[in-house]
């Protein structure tokens, strides 16, 4: 029996210590796992400030709602293409390295970033390598919480890293139209990208491999086997056998990455289910982002400058219910009052539904309340069902966990680029256009009708069992 030790590690003394310790005297895993809220805070700092300092520009120089659509849009076509390759990566060299060399690319990168309007191909073309750059960012993560934290620990552990998304969000509405107002739209630019570089400072600093990282993805595949639960304790694992003695092999041999079981998982249902209800979530989450604030300003008629605090609530209540459903579904498995395949049915499908008929309600409101309150409840409700369907890749494939969170946030990506395409071009082409919040019903009727379809997608094919060994 391996019992973890006083700082949280694994299988005894034998560890790689960070060059800095961040927070003395907690478990490193707590410290890795803060790490990645703050990676995912900065990256949605990013995103939005680029959605609201572009937006500024071209509104100001007339760009079309088509143009505009294609602009923001090219961020996802880049952010597609490194998803699965950025899982391979961060399996075959560790997720730690490949976080750090995309975060200084999308730094780099943003700094550069040219803000005219005019400039369309050096707007794409710098999206685009963001893009690449943060593709790589979820699937690395996932490797490195699969690697860390232990299968009781792993909801809410997933829900606070992601949920770090929406802080930054929220944070990125209350703070970034003000800058763009005061400084200008290159300002945003500059001040996302010192973020970028403060953060792989800190994560170089203080990240660390896990304990006994040559153990192959076995160690990484969720700290051996649950053997059970006591009332009151958390559970006891322990490693096999066979993986004691995988583990005294290379971790990053060749056979191990070729290893990787791709027609498997291709042709799973349970995979299904996580992608499609990832297509899902990022369709309404993109969209959201992307396109309220062009809804404020030419719907409602109201400039974000203006909403005070108020703009930052959709983002706000996605974090605090991501980790509510991350506390409730490790509080429901935990204690075993209902299995994990059901606990994951449960919390998704409740969160999408409640979504959609947020979004479906919203236009009809034709008010900034109404926008405000449906918004928050619709993104809010979307967070609380990624503690079904986001944490679902650790159950059923632990050792492969990037590897499926590529897979899945290539539909997600795919997604943003439809979805936030897609809408500018239905605003472009409705006869009353985006000054008319009835133009707006189908844009959000869109997502609505994925949520139902997704959610009872994932109901009838989803499992919680490992399947992937």
């Amino acid at each position: 029996m391996l019992s973890e030790s006083e700082d949280g590690g694994l299988y005894g003394r034998e560890r790689q210590q960070p060059k800095w310790v961040l927070l003395k005297g907690i478990p490193r895993r707590y410290t890795v796992v803060l790490l990645t809220f703050v990676c995912t805070n900065v990256c949605y700092v990013e995103r939005i400030g680029f959605s609201v300092a572009y937006t500024a520009a071209a509104n100001a120089a007339g760009v079309k709602q088509a143009t505009k659509g294609f602009v923001l849009s090219a961020f996802y076509y880049g952010y597609a293409t490194s998803q699965v390759p950025g899982g391979w990566f961060a399996q075959k060299v560790g997720g730690r390295i490949v976080l750090l060399i995309s975060f200084i690319l999308w730094s780099i990168t943003c700094a550069l970033t040219p803000i005219e309007a005019d400039k369309v191909g050096g707007l794409i073309w710098a999206r685009l390598i963001v893009g690449v750059a943060q593709g790589c960012i979820f699937p690395s993560i996932h490797t490195v919480l699969a690697q860390w934290v232990p299968p009781h620990e792993r909801s809410r552990s997933v829900s606070l890293t992601t949920s770090g998304m929406y802080f930054g969000a929220a944070f990125g509405m209350l703070i970034l139209p003000g800058l763009v107002q005061k400084e200008g739209p290159r300002a945003v630019f500059l001040y996302e990208a010192a973020m970028g570089a403060s953060w792989a400072l800190l994560w170089f600093l203080c990240a660390s491999d896990p304990p006994l990282s040559e153990l192959p993805k076995a160690s990484a595949s969720g700290f051996g086997t649950a053997t059970g639960y006591e009332k009151g304790k958390a559970p006891h694992f322990t490693l096999s056998v066979d993986e004691r003695e995988t583990g005294k092999r290379s971790a990053q041999s060749k056979s191990d990455i070729e290893a990787i079981p791709w027609r498997k998982l291709m042709q799973s249902l349970p995979v299904w289910a996580i992608v499609v209800n990832n297509f899902t979530f990022h369709y309404a989450l993109y969209v959201l982002m992307n396109w309220l604030p062009t809804y404020f300003d030419q719907g409602l008629h109201v400039g974000l400058e203006n909403m005070g605090m108020a703009k930052m609530l959709p983002y706000l209540v996605m974090f605090v219910f991501s980790n509510v459903g991350g506390v409730v579904a490790d509080h429901l498995i935990s204690r075993q009052s209902i299995s994990v395949t059901y606990t994951r049915k449960l919390l998704n499908s409740l969160g999408f539904a409640i979504a959609a008929v947020a979004l479906l309600v919203m236009p009809h409101l034709k008010s900034v309340t109404g926008a405000i309150l449906c918004s928050s409840i619709s993104l809010g409700s979307c967070a609380f069902a990624r503690a079904g369907f986001a944490v679902n890749h650790m159950d059923i494939a632990p050792k492969y966990a990037g590897i499926l969170m590529g897979i899945s946030n290539t539909a997600g990506t795919i997604a943003g680029v439809v979805g936030v395409s897609v809408t500018g071009r239905i605003l472009e082409t409705s006869s009353l256009g985006p000054s008319d919040p009835s133009s707006w019903m189908m844009v959000f009727a869109t997502p609505a009708i994925l949520c139902i379809l997704s959610a009872l997608f994932f109901f009838a094919f989803a499992t919680g069992k490992r399947i992937f060994n």
